[in-house]
């Protein structure tokens, strides 16, 4: 008998076939998920500084960006341009807020934030002027 005409050979190449294509169908939906986003426009009011680096995981961007001035305007409820709504819900996301204090500077700092519930997920950059 010939390997290819081997029934164990033959089963162990279909189910071989078979497990990557399922991989490749995974790998596929989980990049369509995660999207990068045009950067948020200037929101008005925003006092010096801008947003960045907007991304998207199982949201759309118009989401995106709302979650982005919602942030905004809970920072700006504190009456300062350095607080931070580190740990809040915001339009169903609970959201992290990181400062690398190496790219922080006395007029200006950097942030990342992070805001997610489940496989919902938008991240963004701002910088803020003090």
């Amino acid at each position: 008998m010939t390997l290819v005409r081997n029934p164990r050979f033959l089963m162990t190449l279909a189910l071989t076939a078979c497990l990557l294509v399922a991989g490749l169908a995974s790998a596929q939906s989980s990049l369509a998920a995660s999207k990068s986003c045009a950067s948020p426009a200037r929101k008005s009011g925003l006092s010096g500084g801008y947003f960045s680096k907007l991304r998207v995981t199982n949201r759309s961007c118009s989401e995106g960006k709302k979650v982005v001035y919602a942030y905004y305007e809970c920072r700006m409820r504190k009456s300062s341009k350095k607080a931070s709504c580190n740990g809040r819900t915001i339009r169903g996301l609970r959201c992290t807020e990181y400062r690398d204090p190496d790219l922080s500077i006395p007029t200006e700092f950097n942030a990342r934030v992070t805001c997610k519930s489940g496989s919902k997920k938008v991240v963004h950059v701002y910088q803020q002027n003090t």
